[in-house]
């Protein structure tokens, strides 16, 4: 009698690694056929990791229900997580599935991250969230021995940290001074110019390589991202988001702290643009003021010879309830 083709398939780990890639339907096909969902390619990975990094919510869900173990490490050194894995591309829904099916949202992988580590550290506000929400600790430090709070202050994302805030990250003694602290200091710092001076450290500052930059403004906060290039192809980079201005004023007002006018401006001014969190901040920080020192700053704003200054000026008295035309 004839063997069934599929079912040697099975037998032969790669080839439920290969259908991967080429969809949920040859998952399935493989897994009924009796391929092990725990099974290992050549490097020691397990496929519900490369599907969790691969952001494949779909085929996850498919290896969580064969039994594959979510809390599984895997690798070369066994020392990757598929929560993990998926945290640090920023795919929630992935995160979502693995949490559902009992992955533990605090396990540490290899050199001490954790989850909430990776989406903090590369600002991934939705994915930090979902794993606050399903019980991982707001105040765990990772390696470096670092505070989430103070590590989303510097990354420049407002929604993390208040994701972070909003699940009692600013409890601890000194979490939110230092955090603000943090947000400070990277206000002064010339982002662009640092991390073109970070790759070409790292990689040469040769006249092969060429630098571009771009800036991407999602939900209100903005991304820089400066990239190394070789013959108009990008080969190194990184990115950075801005949010600083509007996270330092988030976290004087936890505090109680009043930052001066003309430094809630320089914020809102720094972002050049109304329509990012740093702006919006400053003013709504302004306006929650409602006192006549405010209302006089922002109407000698309004006759600024400078348009942007008009502007700001313009917006803060908006929010007062006045017409900053002064009819």
């Amino acid at each position: 009698m004839t063997e069934d083709p599929m079912a040697e398939a099975a037998a032969d780990g790669q080839s439920l690694f290969d259908a991967l890639h080429e969809g949920e339907d040859a998952v399935v096909r493989l897994l009924r056929a009796g391929a092990a969902a725990e099974s290992s390619d050549e490097n020691g990975a397990s496929p519900l990791y490369l599907a969790a990094v691969s952001d494949r919510p779909g085929v996850v869900r498919l290896l969580l229900a064969a039994g594959a173990d979510p809390d599984r490490a895997c690798g070369p050194e066994s020392g990757d997580l598929p929560i993990c894995g998926a945290a640090c591309g920023g795919h929630t829904e992935v995160v979502q599935a693995l949490l559902s099916a009992g992955a533990r949202p605090d396990l540490r992988e290899q050199f001490g991250f954790t989850a909430l580590r990776w989406a903090v550290g590369l600002g991934h506000a939705r994915t930090a969230r979902t794993l606050l929400d399903h019980g991982a600790d707001p105040c765990l430090p990772g390696p470096g021995d670092e505070a989430p709070l103070l590590l989303a202050a510097r990354r420049g994302s407002l929604e993390t940290v208040r994701a972070l805030l909003d699940h009692g990250a600013g409890a601890p003694e000194g979490a939110l001074e230092e955090a603000l602290a943090e947000a400070r200091r990277m206000l002064e710092v010339d982002l662009e110019q640092e991390m073109r001076g970070g790759l070409l450290d790292a990689y040469g500052d040769t006249d092969v390589h060429q630098i571009s930059v771009h800036r991407a403004v999602i939900d209100g906060g903005e991304t820089l991202t400066v990239e190394l290039e070789r013959n108009g192809e990008p080969f190194a980079g990184q990115d950075q988001q801005t949010g600083h201005g509007a996270i330092a004023t988030l976290l004087e007002t936890e505090l109680g702290l009043l930052a001066p006018f003309e430094e809630l401006a320089r914020r809102a001014l720094r972002s050049g643009s109304p329509d990012l969190d740093n702006w919006h901040a400053s003013a709504e920080a302004l306006r929650e003021r409602g006192d006549e020192e405010t209302r006089q700053a922002a109407a000698a704003w309004c006759s600024s010879g400078d348009p942007v200054r008009q502007a700001f000026g313009a917006d803060v008295l908006t929010r007062l309830g006045q017409d900053p035309s002064g009819a």
